[in-house]
């Protein structure tokens, strides 16, 4: 079965405040295979960080359909989208709740999802994206 290892990040300046979703998929050698960012509009950092979680799963049922199921180790700095994802902590916000539904529906089409916390050094390349999907919407407008 063929594994993945994923990075996600959402950032959102202002809270809520213009944001961007952003992944990276890796093969399990390390090689990336997609990078990719997108402007969300106006979002909390939490909605950002879980829309990266649901445009990966999206990506990899849109470009790896073929070889589904997989394997994929979804490696985030966010602690509580890592937990909630897990099952370790309840979800309470409405609107989270339902981007969770929509990623357990992806995760059956896709195959088996680890999520791993990581320290956010360990996601410099998604936190980049993020980050330069903001400046050009912002700056370069």
């Amino acid at each position: 079965m063929t594994k993945f290892i994923v990075y996600t990040d959402g950032a959102a300046r202002g809270n809520p405040g213009p944001a961007a979703a952003s992944f990276i998929i890796t093969s399990s050698k390390g090689e990336i295979l997609v990078r990719e960012g997108l402007f969300l509009g106006i979002a909390t950092n939490n909605q950002a960080e879980y829309r990266a979680v649901k445009a990966v799963l999206e990506k990899l049922v849109l470009k790896f359909g073929n070889d589904l199921p997989v394997k994929v180790e979804l490696c985030s700095d966010s602690t509580l989208v890592v937990n909630q994802l897990s099952g370790n902590y309840k979800i309470k916000n409405p609107q989270i709740k339902t981007f969770v539904l929509q990623i357990k529906q992806l995760e059956s089409k896709v195959g088996k999802i680890f999520y791993r916390h990581i320290p956010r050094s360990q996601n410099a390349l998604a936190d980049e994206v993020a980050n330069e999907v903001l400046d050009k919407q912002l700056y370069e407008g």
